[in-house]
Parts: structure tokens; sequence; C-alpha cells
């Protein structure tokens, strides 16, 4: 069966009915599954502030959670720790680093360094944190307060059912080992958010990426309730498949321009 008639045959489900389910809306231009779209349209049902992002886990740039949102006019921070990663950033996104609208970080990520990181490029109120480093994310995610982001993404480890309630034991050098042991399940994250103030309000239908939005401006936007048991949804990576978007990644960065609103063509800075 074709990949896109499964995801129809998924949205059939009554439940999706309800719009203000997130599933719906999930595409991609840059993310690895659909959440560019679940993204996207979470900010057009709380607005944004000041447009800036924390990315961690970025691999070489090309799929990641915020990259759509470089083109959107947003300014963030990616932190990396892969060497040749690091590196093809450095070559592919050269405009938009040296113009400061984005940061670079090469460095291995813990929960104890994590405040430090992200405190050298700033602090305070951002509107997205996203957090996909195949292992200690629930820890990091617990540790960060250098910075208050309205909106988290965060990979969940969807092996586990909605009942389940747990997360790998605490390593600070963790590298994952490509196999089922990585991160934490979405009951023991919807646990650390609504800890640490945010409503879990979707998840895309991979069952990769857990969605969670500030407590306060959640109410009357998403459906409840905001549990795992109502918004899990189970690992289907082989989704991937379908979540093509053009050509299989971006040849250079540095070649997209900007059509300003008189048509005038413009690099991005």
């Amino acid at each position: 069966m074709e990949k896109v008639k499964i995801v129809d045959l998924l949205l059939r489900d009554p439940r999706y009915a309800d719009r203000l389910r997130l599933e719906p809306f999930g595409n991609k231009i840059f993310s690895q599954f659909d959440e560019d779209g679940i993204i996207q349209e979470i900010f057009r049902r709380i607005g944004t502030t000041n447009k800036r992002f924390v990315e961690f886990g970025v691999g070489t740039g090309i799929e990641n959670n915020t990259l759509a949102l470089l083109l959107y006019g947003w300014k963030g921070l990616w932190i990396e720790g892969g060497g040749s990663s690091v590196r093809r950033i450095e070559s592919q996104f050269s405009d938009v680093l040296s113009g400061a609208r984005l940061t670079l970080i090469h460095s291995f990520i813990t929960a104890d360094n994590i405040n430090a990181l992200i405190g050298t490029w700033g602090q305070g109120e951002i509107d997205l944190l996203s957090i996909d480093i195949d292992g200690n994310d629930y820890y990091v995610f617990d540790a960060i307060d250098v910075v208050q982001p309205r909106v988290v993404v965060i990979e969940y480890n969807a092996k586990f059912p909605p009942d389940l309630s747990v997360v790998q034991r605490y390593k600070p050098d963790h590298l994952w080992g490509l196999t089922d042991y990585y991160g934490a399940s979405l009951a023991a994250l919807e646990r650390l958010g609504r800890k640490k103030g945010y409503a879990l309000v979707g998840c895309n239908l991979a069952g990769a990426n857990a969605f969670f939005v500030r407590q306060e401006l959640a109410e009357g936007k998403f459906q409840k309730p905001f549990t795992a048991a109502n918004h899990y949804q189970p690992a289907r990576y082989f989704l991937w498949q379908l979540y093509v978007s053009g050509q299989s990644y971006v040849p250079a960065w540095g070649e997209y321009r900007r059509v300003s609103e008189s048509g005038n063509v413009e690099q991005f800075d």
C-alpha cells in the first residue's frame, strides 16, 4: 500500500475530526517527518513573540525542526556535537552564520553544560526549543532554565505504550548505539513537562516527536486532555519514505534567495 494512503487511512479516525488535534496539519519542508507543519500550526494558534529558537542535535542542518523557520525570518542557535556535521553547516549556511541570524556551537551536550552553552547565545523567553540527542533528552530538558521556551519539541521513545513512564539511565557520555535503547517514554515526558509548566498538546503520526506548549497558552487551543494516553502515537518510522519534500536535501543553502513583497530577489541575511 502506498504510504500516502496509509496516512489518509490513519487520519480518517474520527478523533482527528476535532480541529484542535495537530496531526492533520503535519507537513514537511525540512523536518524529518511532518514536524514543520505542526510547528507552523502551533504558532498560528498561539502567535509568536521574538521568533527566536534553540535546537540541538541538528545533524548537518539539512533536516531538522528549525531550518524552515530560518526561511520565515526567525533567528536562533544550533548546537551540534558531530565534527563532520558542524563543518557541513559552516559550509552550507555561511551566509546566515556570518549575518548573525544563526549561531552555531560545536559541543557535546550534557545536563551539566547545556545552560552554559545556551547562555553564551542568549537567555530569557524564546518561542521554540527543539531537543533531539537520542539519549539524555529528558535530563537535558529538565536542566534547562537559562531560556524559557513557549513551545518545546522533544523526541520520545514510542516503543513504550502511553501507560509506561520510563527513562534511560543518565550517563553524561551516552552515545546512541542505533538500538531501541534511548530517551524516555511519552508518559515520562508528559510528567516532566507538567512539572515545568507545559501541556502535552500532540505528537506526530510517525511517533517520533512530542509537542509541548506552555500551560497558560494551551488552554482552549489544543485538544484535552493533555496526556500521553490521549496524544500518544506508536512508532511508524517507515513513514520517512512518505515525507519527502522535493529532492533529497538542500544542495546549498546559500543558493536560496528571498523574494520581497515588491517582487525583488534578495539574499537572506
